[in-house]
């Protein structure tokens, strides 16, 4: 089999069938018949513009209540866990140091992180206070809970 058999042969588009039309698309004439570069309306484009902003801008606020609510708890989660983890390693890093410094190797680092751990726990639990308050609705005034001896 020869060469020119194996490969296909490359068709040729005609350069008159690719620019049909582009002609009437690419120029105007002006009002004395000359030929020229016909350009779009700066003010068209720019509403075009602002309208296409306006519609993403919309759709953008329609979605970020969902996703602020999201973030807003993964990120207290997140804050939860660091502050936690931060604890732990400052009680481990102070008891291993004064482990290594007044030679008692084991006692003093486990004291420490737990001690790291209780404050770990304490920070978290007051993170956890401050969202419940930021999260509570203050009642109604004059709502129907009925009166003070609960009818």
């Amino acid at each position: 089999m020869q060469l020119n058999q194996m490969v296909a042969p490359i068709e040729v588009v005609p350069n008159r069938l690719l620019t049909r039309g582009a002609a009437a698309h690419s120029k105007a004439t002006n009002s004395e018949g000359a030929n020229r570069v016909s350009e779009p309306d700066p003010k068209r484009q720019l509403q075009e513009l602002e309208a296409k902003l306006a519609a993403h801008k919309a759709a953008a606020k329609a979605d970020k209540a969902h996703q602020e609510e999201h973030y807003s708890q993964a990120q207290i989660a997140w804050r939860m866990v660091t502050e936690m983890v931060a604890g732990l390693g400052i009680g481990f890093g102070i008891g291993y140091g004064l482990d290594w410094l007044f030679g008692t190797t084991p006692w003093l680092m486990v004291l420490f992180t737990l001690l790291g751990v209780a404050a770990g726990i304490n920070v978290m639990l007051r993170t956890a206070k401050e969202v419940q308050k930021q999260t509570e609705m203050p009642p109604k005034a004059g709502g129907d809970e009925g009166n003070r001896d609960g009818d």
